[in-house]
Parts: structure tokens; sequence; C-alpha cells
């Protein structure tokens, strides 16, 4: 079993950044992609960005590419999400995944954690 807690969500003002954070733990975290996922109100949970277990490559959605950024620390387990020149259709809860890196482009990891929220204000 893999566990994710997600950190760093808040409310922020249109153009500014946040960086969101994944704390993993459980069997071998540092042998999985890792990726982002955002659920916006009365919308579809939608991917985010990925990022390999080695972190030498990554892949945005169209929506979120050269304002986000991911990153991984193994040595941490940790994820983050560097989120900048937000907009207020980046609001959404924001969650962290595990699995192989196709199985998260793909939209279906494993493992799940239970979500931040971010609100981007006008």
């Amino acid at each position: 079993q893999v566990q994710l807690v997600e950190s760093g969500g808040g409310l922020v003002q249109a153009g500014g950044s946040l960086r969101l954070s994944c704390a993993a733990s459980g069997r071998t975290v540092s042998s999985y992609a890792m990726g982002w996922f955002r659920q916006a109100p009365g919308k579809e949970r939608e991917f985010v960005a990925t990022i390999t277990w080695t972190g030498y490559n990554t892949y945005y959605a169209d929506s979120v590419k050269g304002r986000f950024t991911i990153s991984r620390d193994n040595a941490k387990n940790t994820v983050y999400l560097q989120m900048n020149s937000l907009k207020p259709e980046d609001t959404a809860v924001y969650y962290c995944a595990a699995d192989s890196f196709r199985t998260v482009i793909a939209g279906v990891p494993d493992y799940w954690g239970k979500g931040t929220l971010v609100t981007v204000s006008s």
C-alpha cells in the first residue's frame, strides 16, 4: 500500500503562486511515477502533471504547460507542484496520485491522496 497526503493548498489572487506538496509513504514509493490531478466544482477530475520515478521525465496537461512545474525529492518521498501565474479557472481540489507513468497519464492510478483545495480569486 501507498499512502499519499497533500498539503499547500489555499486562497491566492489571480497571477499569484502556490506550491503543493505530496508526502508519500508505504511500499517503495520512490519506484512509482507520481502525478497531480484536479477536480473543479461541477466538473470531472482531470490530469494535471506527472513525473517518472527518476524525475527525468515529466508530462503536463496543455492547460498548465509553462505555468506549473512538477518535481520530486525521493530522499524525502515527496512530490511538488509549483503553480505560477494562477488563474481563477485553476480553482479546484488537487489530488496526488502514484502508479506507473502511463497509468497516471491515463488517469487511472491505483493510489490517491485525499486532496487539497486551491482557490484562485479574480
